[in-house]
């Protein structure tokens, strides 16, 4: 790639020109890493959503383990009084401990299924924040080989033939950056709030189970 020297105030100098008069295969980096960042903050603000709603419904399941009655119809709440449901009444010649074991184990898995359903796409955002520094690595080590190759081409080693293709490949790391950097802030803020929900759901199942397996509450209704 013939690496000339742009005129002063040429588009050669801008970002886009940086992007334009890139190596095809840098510009198929960047544009892989745009792509990238673009899905990883779709799914960013996907999850914000939902785990406001996953708080929402965790609230509801607690007021409901502390007694008090619940509005409307959260699918948490739901999902994990059918599987209670399912396992009443208790079998025959079953202690009381027996049967609240088995409500909340019950419960537990229906907890765990409803939670896994919140973590798609965090697969995604780890594999964006391990790899994309490594991608945006490969577009300017490419970059600065054909700059080098330029260079000799020329047979002119000053800043104005150097600086635009260095520019570029490093512009490449920037851009892998700038998608890791969201990616992994994102999946361990996820994470932690899916394990801080986990736990209180937990605590909320025990209770529940108590209740249910002594006969204080009905599970429909309660």
């Amino acid at each position: 790639m013939d690496r000339t020297q742009p005129s002063a105030g040429s588009e050669g100098y801008s970002l886009t020109g940086l992007i334009l008069d890139a190596d095809p295969v840098v510009q198929a980096v960047m544009l892989c890493l745009v792509l990238a960042s673009i899905v990883c903050w779709a799914v960013i603000f996907e999850k914000i959503v939902q785990l406001g709603r996953l708080n929402r419904d965790v609230r509801k399941l607690e007021n409901l383990a502390k007694g008090t009655s619940v509005e409307g119809d959260p699918r948490l709440v739901r999902n994990l009084l059918a599987a209670a449901e399912e396992e009443l009444p208790p079998a025959q010649g079953e202690t009381r401990n027996e049967t609240q074991m088995r409500l909340e184990r019950a419960m537990r898995s229906a907890a765990k299924t409803e939670l896994r359903s919140y973590e798609r796409g965090l697969p995604f955002l780890a594999t964006v924040g391990s790899a994309a520094p490594f991608v945006g690595l490969f577009g300017t080590v490419w970059g600065i080989m054909n700059s080098f190759t330029s260079i000799a081409q020329a047979k002119d080693t000053s800043l104005a033939v150097v600086a635009p293709g260095i520019a570029e490949a490093l512009f490449a790391t920037g851009l892998g950056l700038a998608a890791a950097i969201p990616a992994v802030v994102a999946y361990n803020q996820i994470t932690v709030s899916l394990g801080r929900s986990a736990a209180r759901i937990g605590a909320a199942v025990a209770a529940l189970a108590k209740q249910f397996s002594v006969g204080q509450s009905r599970v429909r209704g309660g």
